[in-house]
């Protein structure tokens, strides 16, 4: 089964994520099949960049969204969708 999720990625105490689809069945540290965007926690507003477009085709797809990247992709684009 595939689902749309964060892959976390930088430093300790400094983490950013990326938005990546992959198999709900493996971690999240495993091969992905696409990265859609990425998403910035630390940066005032917070940094949020997906493409939609993508990620409507793998939600057609079949691909489970997870609640944290459900909540990102509801978000107005633009820099002050924070």
């Amino acid at each position: 089964m595939l689902m749309i999720r964060l892959r976390r990625m930088g430093a300790r105490n400094r983490p950013h994520y990326r938005i990546v689809v992959s198999d709900s069945r493996r971690t999240a540290r495993a091969e992905v099949l696409e990265e859609l965007g990425s998403y910035d926690p630390i940066a005032e507003p917070a940094a949020v960049s997906i493409d939609r477009d993508r990620a409507r085709y793998w939600i057609g797809r079949g691909a489970t969204v997870s609640p944290t990247v459900r909540s990102l992709l509801t978000r107005p684009e633009g820099p002050a969708a924070a």
